[in-house]
């Protein structure tokens, strides 16, 4: 039999730890196919893959970007992916930087930090001159959003029904300060759950709440090791 990953035991020892004659050929269907290790690369490779029932799958062998989701905005984002941090089963798919489900990836903030500027009128991740002062940035919003636009006509000048609008959103509003943190540093640490070798892309979430403090807490010691 010609040589390849194979799924059956045909070409496994007996129960009794006799050798097994081979009885028939390999079956298309016993087949296997080796992983596709997608790398963090710019040169985007995606393959297609013709599986059984004539039915395709797309093999990404390199990825950079990928649609990442911030669950507690709901709001979603194509962003590139910058770096793989940590990887449960594996540390060496996280030197290798191979993009898995489950891999914990940085991703870009921008399109996030964006989005927030339009949607609350807040300028996320500012290095923080002191706390008061960005209290204050915070209430006094609006007020401090109009005045620039007066000042300058190039910017876009908003509407009395946006700023209204925009009024409105901040009393919900709470943003997790491990979060802020990282939009300072422009990159989010985000969890992908999709698998690119099946479906050749690398989409994600953005990690919140008690997951972001246990994979932070994961990194940091990781790199306590690596100091050591």
């Amino acid at each position: 039999a010609t040589m390849g990953i194979s799924r059956d035991s045909i070409h496994k020892r007996r129960a009794t730890g006799g050798k097994q004659k081979q009885w028939r050929k390999k079956r298309k269907y016993e087949m296997g196919r080796q992983p596709a290790n997608t790398k963090l690369s710019s040169n985007k490779t995606v393959r297609r893959i013709r599986v059984r029932g004539g039915n395709v799958k797309w093999r990404a062998l390199r990825l950079d970007t990928g649609n990442y989701s911030w669950g507690s905005e709901a709001v979603t984002r194509k962003t590139r992916v910058l770096d793989v941090v940590y990887n449960a089963s594996n540390n060496e798919l996280v030197r290798t930087k191979t993009l898995v489900k489950s891999a914990i990836v940085q991703v870009d903030a921008a399109p996030f930090k964006q989005w927030y500027l339009q949607h609350y009128g807040v300028e996320v991740g500012r290095k923080k001159k002191n706390a008061s002062a960005a209290a204050v940035k915070k209430d006094g919003e609006e007020g401090g959003e109009a005045a620039p636009a007066a000042a300058a006509p190039e910017e876009t000048k908003k509407s009395n029904h946006v700023l209204r609008k925009i009024e409105s959103r901040q009393e919900g509003r709470s943003l997790d300060s491990h979060i802020e943190d990282q939009f300072a540093s422009g990159r989010l640490l985000a969890c992908i759950s999709s698998r690119p070798g099946q479906c050749g892309r690398a989409d994600g979430y953005i990690l919140e709440g008690k997951e972001l403090e246990f994979y932070q807490k994961k990194i940091q010691k990781k790199k306590g090791k690596g100091a050591a």
